[in-house]
């Protein structure tokens, strides 16, 4: 979720300077913080094309030290994504466990680096923003669907 789905910078403005410099290296152990936080430019969107086309879920983790965190992102997935998203926020620091294709993240910390299926790091070059990363899985599905369509005809 945290600078993919939900721009993490948007909370700090809200935050009390004291309180910014007590966690400056942790801010994400605020109390409260995941609350604050919009979504990233064009991603309420961009999840919404990508639901169409796929089997979509959420996967984020939760900071250990901040016990309102978790609460916060099911919070955040309810009120930007309510339907779409209902019941599909997964939890975990450990996201090499979960199966996909794909991965859409801006780190590789947390087992994204040992995920099965192909990492799209988010904010890099290749996928500096959600219009790269839509046209992109939407052209590999189009290319995909074009190879299944032509085998399943071949086997008629």
């Amino acid at each position: 979720m945290d600078n993919v789905l939900v721009d993490f910078r948007s909370a700090f403005p809200f935050i009390k300077d004291d309180i910014k410099k007590k966690y400056k290296n942790n801010m994400d152990n605020i109390k409260g913080i995941f609350s604050l936080m919009t979504p990233m430019q064009d991603a309420i969107k961009s999840f919404e094309i990508l639901a169409k086309h796929f089997d979509v879920y959420i996967l984020s983790t939760s900071p250990w030290d901040n016990p309102t965190a978790a609460s916060e992102k099911v919070e955040w997935v309810k009120k930007y994504l309510p339907e779409l998203a209902y019941k599909r926020l997964i939890l975990s620091h450990n996201k090499h466990l979960n199966i996909g294709d794909y991965l859409i993240d801006d780190r590789l910390a947390n087992g994204v680096d040992r995920f099965k299926g192909e990492h799209i790091q988010f904010g890099q070059p290749n996928f500096k923003d959600w219009s790269s990363v839509v046209n992109y899985l939407l052209l590999k599905e189009k290319i995909t669907t074009k190879k299944k369509n032509e085998l399943d005809k071949q086997k008629i």
